[in-house]
């Protein structure tokens, strides 16, 4: 039901930082606790609890076919309300799935775990940025989320800097206990913040909101560039810690590598919705994916420390951009149920995020390390920005058929 209290500019700018924390906090809880600490933490799991390379694999692969379950969700549903209470049962699905890789050494507990971290960081990344989305564009705010996607770098970084300082003094399980204490407070703003969705379908200025939904060809090509992205992030971001302590030198360094991609994805999301302003959402988006390549290959390309953390700053500031980009475009298109067109691009993305854990943890078994994956992460990327071009075309030869086809005045 929307409110007919009248709002100033204070409290309605109030009210945008609490909303926009809720979504961050959101994001620290589903993604970082629940989603990204496994990854700081999968030598320490290897060395301490027994988890093979192929197993740690699988397990990567299972939580992102539980991110592509809600994506399926999210794009299933319009209801406003029922996408709301998915969202809140989602943030406790997070702890639990959290407090469950700490109670046992069986893989299939561990596998279901991840299972229910996926689903909960889909419904921070799909459904709370749908709300979000829709409550900024209803109360006449800016369409932009790079605010909101800055949890993501956050969480990263936040995860990473938490496994270092806890290593020296708890194991892997106390570990996950540890993040698990964290996530119950996490879990309170990222309630608590976010207000009911107002379905009156009218901004607080009582303009109409109506979807311009993209061409069929537009929405297919999209899609499948937004696959090659997925495996170009879900690689790095699994392996990358692994990747880094394999390499001659560099034992005991992942943990760094992993918090640098943190820190260059928290700041990074505002930077791309500057971009974006100044030479337009596609060609953003063509400039992260051909700077991200670099990123992923240049840790096994160049030698040393500190190669690695510029390529880790790269990739971190590029990965999260282009999740950004993409899911502000597909809220745009359907400024009515925003979370509907993301989940449909989440969905091709978490099939890639399935698929490519599993083909890097059967390469790693072979050769014994994941390093193998960034190049395959690598090429396709380079699939994916071609095909970011390719829309980038389709995008223009539709805005002149569209300028050609309307009535003269």
């Amino acid at each position: 039901m929307n409110s007919a209290q009248p709002t100033t500019p204070a409290t309605d700018q109030r009210q945008r930082l609490k909303v926009m924390g809720a979504g961050i906090f959101s994001l620290l809880l589903a993604l970082g606790v629940a989603r990204f600490a496994y990854t700081p933490l999968l030598p320490l799991m290897q060395q301490q609890a027994g988890l093979g390379l192929a197993e740690g694999g699988w397990l990567a692969a299972i939580n992102y076919a539980g991110y592509l379950s809600g994506a399926l969700i999210a794009a299933s549903i319009s209801d406003l309300v029922l996408k709301d209470r998915l969202y809140r049962i989602g943030m406790l699905v997070a702890i639990a799935s959290t407090v469950m890789m700490g109670l046992t050494t069986d893989l299939w507990v561990w596998l279901a775990s991840r299972y229910l971290a996926g689903l909960s960081s889909a419904a921070a990344m799909l459904l709370g940025t749908g709300l979000i989305l829709n409550w900024l564009m209803r109360h006449n705010h800016r369409a932009e989320l790079g605010i909101h996607f800055s949890g993501i770098g956050l969480a990263i970084s936040g995860c990473s800097a938490a496994v270092w300082l806890m290593t020296p003094t708890l194991n892997w399980r106390e570990q996950w206990f540890a993040f698990s204490t964290l996530a119950c407070l996490l879990v309170i703003p990222a309630l608590r913040w976010l207000p009911a969705p107002d379905t009156s379908g009218l901004t607080a200025s009582g303009q109409k909101l109506v979807d311009n939904p993209p061409s069929p060809t537009y929405l297919r090509l999209f899609m499948a560039a937004y696959f090659c992205a997925g495996v170009g992030f879900v690689v790095t971001a699994t392996f990358i810690v692994a990747i880094i302590n394999g390499l001659p030198g560099m034992a005991g360094q992942g943990t760094k590598i992993f918090l640098a991609i943190g820190i260059g994805a928290a700041p990074a999301c505002i930077s791309w919705d500057f971009i974006a302003r100044r030479i337009g959402d596609l060609n953003a988006l063509i400039l992260a994916a051909g700077l991200q390549i670099v990123g992923i290959l240049m840790p096994v390309a160049v030698d040393g420390l500190l190669p690695a953390i510029f390529a880790a700053l790269l990739f971190g500031s590029t990965f999260v951009g282009m999740v950004s980009l993409v899911l502000t475009m597909a809220g745009r298109f359907y400024p009515t149920k925003p979370a509907k067109m993301m989940g449909k691009m989440t969905i091709s993305y978490g099939i890639a995020q399935i698929a490519a854990p599993a083909v890097t943890g059967w390469l790693a078994s072979g050769s014994g390390h994941y390093a193998g994956g960034l190049w395959l992460a690598a090429g396709i990327m380079l699939i994916g920005t071609a095909l970011l071009v390719a829309l980038r075309l389709l995008e223009r030869r539709e805005a002149t058929a569209g300028l050609q086809t309307c009535p003269q005045q």
